[in-house]
């Protein structure tokens, strides 16, 4: 190791690894212990929601006004398919691109620039950088 490599940092790298570790094991005590608790409260919106949703059958009403606030009730649908290549043809035939997310799924587009080098869309964007992992000693 060169010098100029050495200089980057005063902590030896068995300290960083060490300090990385236990923060990272940190944040998984405090997710845990939020998810556990917040699948708690989850469960109580859902039941006090099930109740809200029961009052306004009961009503008739799409929206009760009230002094802590106002209840409003409305139909939320979700679409799904179960035949992605139907999809992508009705998609095609008909030039409903929009029905798809904005979003590249990024290990298929690292293997198809992997394979196909030389075919770029026009437009793709790319930044990399270095990540850093650090794994667990068998010792520790």
């Amino acid at each position: 190791m060169s010098e100029e490599d050495q200089e980057y940092t005063d902590y030896p790298a068995d300290t960083l690894a060490g300090i990385y570790i236990k923060i990272r094991d940190k944040r998984e005590s405090l997710k845990a212990r939020f998810e556990e608790e917040d699948g708690i409260l989850k469960g109580q919106l859902d039941t006090v929601a099930a109740e809200i949703l029961v009052l306004c059958k009961e009503n008739n009403a799409e929206s009760i006004k009230t002094k802590a606030g106002t209840i409003i009730r409305k139909v939320d649908t979700r679409y799904w398919t179960n035949d992605w290549d139907s999809m992508y043809i009705f998609i095609k035939e008909n030039d409903a691109y929009p029905l798809l997310e904005r979003r590249l799924h990024q290990s298929n587009l690292k293997q198809f620039m992997e394979e196909n080098p030389t075919r770029v869309p026009m437009g793709l964007q790319a930044d990399s950088k270095y990540t850093v992992s650090v794994r667990r000693s068998k010792s520790a």
